[in-house]
């Protein structure tokens, strides 16, 4: 299978950078598609799931320029993508077995009220729909649901790419 032995000499370099732009796409889709053409609210955990998500690209990005301790730089985006999954995986399951009375944390006027930070990130970022809300759907997984697959294959590829043998 030449592609698989071509997928073995993949240079970290080249995942990490491949893994960015995908992590990118996605933001932009959800941000710009879903939430300004479509006019789809996120949740606070969709909130979350944007910020494991930038976190999992810009870890990636900054792995792709440095190219150095790779394995480490692995280890991070492996973390940012469980936490991601994470949410993930809880939104599902309320997605599943929606509470009587909708409620999936506070909302981001009420952090905003409460804490001293004036701004967080603009209005890109802002959560304020029902976590437990189905409103989009694509081949029959809503976004959570798509969320918890990449964030299952970013970490199943990461670990791959620091476990194996490198490249000669």
């Amino acid at each position: 299978m030449p592609s698989l032995q071509l997928l073995m000499r993949l240079p970290f370099r080249l995942y990490f950078l491949a893994l960015s732009v995908l992590c990118a796409a996605e933001l932009c889709f959800g941000v710009l598609y879903l939430q300004g053409v479509k006019g789809l609210e996120p949740c606070p955990m969709c909130v979350m799931q944007r910020y494991a998500l930038l976190g999992v690209g810009l870890v990636a990005l900054v792995a792709a320029i440095h190219n150095r301790i790779p394995r480490i730089y692995g280890a991070l985006v492996a973390l940012a993508a469980l936490a991601g999954g994470g949410v993930a995986v809880r939104q599902s399951w309320l997605q599943l077995n929606p509470p009587a009375v909708s409620e999936c944390g506070p909302d981001l006027e009420f952090m905003l009220d409460s804490f001293p930070l004036t701004e967080l990130l603009p209005k890109l970022f802002r959560g304020a729909g029902d976590c437990s809300a189905v409103d989009w759907t694509f081949l029959g997984l809503s976004i959570a649901n798509w969320a918890l697959v990449t964030f299952t294959g970013i970490i199943i590829a990461t670990l791959w790419m620091i476990l194996r043998r490198p490249p000669r």
